[in-house]
C-alpha cells in the first residue's frame, strides 16, 4: 500500500509511517468482521465514544485499557477501553473519546494521532450509540489512573499477548451468552471490549488460531456472574441486561453494525 493515507482514515491524517499491520486495519475498518446484537437504535440512545489507542511501547505494539473501579455502582471491576457519553456541545466523538481517555487515564489528548471514526455500534440493552475512535500514540507516556473513584488501573497491553492462543477462550454468561475473551495482564476481557479487540486484530490481519471450543463459565474465569461488562462510563445499564457482543443464536438473522452517518 502506498500514498500517505487509508481508504478508512479521517481526511488529511498521514499514515505512511504507520505499521502495516495499523494501515490494514485502517483500510478494512468500515467493514469490521463484528457480531453484536440486531437491533435499529432508539431515538433515546445516548451517544457516546471509546478511545481504542495503539501505540510502541516496551514490548512492541499495544493498546491502551482501563479496568473500573470496583466501587463503581456498574462496570465495576470490568476492563474496558477509555470511554463514555458525550457532553452537551463537544465534539463528538473524537472530541468525547479524548476527554475520556484523559480524565480516566491521563491521556494527553496532544500526543494522540486521531486516524478514524469506525460505524457506529447500538448496545440496545444500555440504549448506546458507541463510536470507537482509533488512535495512534504519536507521544507516548507512563500511563497513570486519572480518576481513582472510577478507574482502578491502566493498562498498555501488548497486542503480542491479545493474540497469543495460550490467552485466548470464549466466556459463558448464565443469560446464555458466549463470546470472546482474553485472559490478559491479569485480566479477564470479555463482553463488548473483547468483542471490538477480536474484531480489530483480525482486520488487522494479527489474528492467530486459537481453541474456540474452550468454553468458560464467568466464575471460574475471575469474572462476577452477576455483571456483564460494557466499555462506557457509569451511568450505562449492561450490568442489568445481556451482552451486546456475542456470538449469533442458531437461526438469529445476520449481525450489522450501524452506518457512518
Amino acid at each position: 500500500m502506498t500514498g500517505g493515507t487509508d481508504p478508512g482514515a479521517l481526511p488529511g491524517v498521514d499514515t505512511s509511517d504507520l505499521p502495516g499491520w495499523l494501515r490494514r486495519l485502517l483500510a478494512t475498518a468500515t467493514d469490521l468482521p463484528l457480531r453484536h446484537r440486531l437491533g435499529a437504535p432508539s431515538d433515546t440512545a445516548r451517544r457516546s465514544a471509546v478511545l481504542v489507542l495503539f501505540g510502541e511501547g516496551p514490548q512492541g505494539a499495544d493498546v491502551l485499557l482501563i479496568e473500573k473501579s470496583a466501587r463503581l455502582r456498574t462496570h465495576a471491576g470490568q476492563p474496558a477501553f477509555p470511554g463514555g457519553g458525550a457532553d452537551p456541545g463537544e465534539d463528538y466523538p473524537v472530541g468525547t473519546a479524548l476527554r475520556e481517555a484523559h480524565e480516566e487515564a491521563g491521556v494527553d489528548p496532544d500526543g494522540v494521532r486521531v486516524l478514524a471514526t469506525l460505524p457506529e455500534l447500538f448496545l440496545g440493552p444500555s440504549d448506546n450509540l458507541v463510536v470507537p475512535v482509533v488512535g495512534w500514540w504519536d507521544d507516548p507516556a507512563d500511563v497513570a489512573v486519572g480518576d481513582p473513584t472510577e478507574v482502578a488501573r491502566v493498562a498498555r497491553v501488548p497486542l503480542a499477548d491479545l493474540t497469543d492462543p495460550a490467552n485466548r477462550f470464549r466466556v459463558r454468561h448464565p443469560s446464555g451468552y458466549v463470546g470472546p475473551a482474553f485472559g490478559v495482564a491479569g485480566m479477564v476481557v470479555w463482553g463488548f471490549t473483547a468483542g471490538l479487540l477480536d474484531a480489530l486484530l483480525e482486520s488487522a490481519g494479527l489474528g492467530r488460531p486459537w481453541n474456540a471450543r474452550d468454553v468458560r463459565p464467568l466464575a471460574s474465569a475471575g469474572v462476577r456472574p452477576a455483571a456483564v461488562p460494557g466499555a462506557l462510563g457509569e451511568g450505562g445499564a449492561e450490568d442489568a441486561a445481556a451482552p451486546t457482543v456475542a456470538d449469533d443464536a442458531p437461526g438469529a438473522p445476520a449481525a450489522r453494525t450501524v452506518p457512518r452517518r
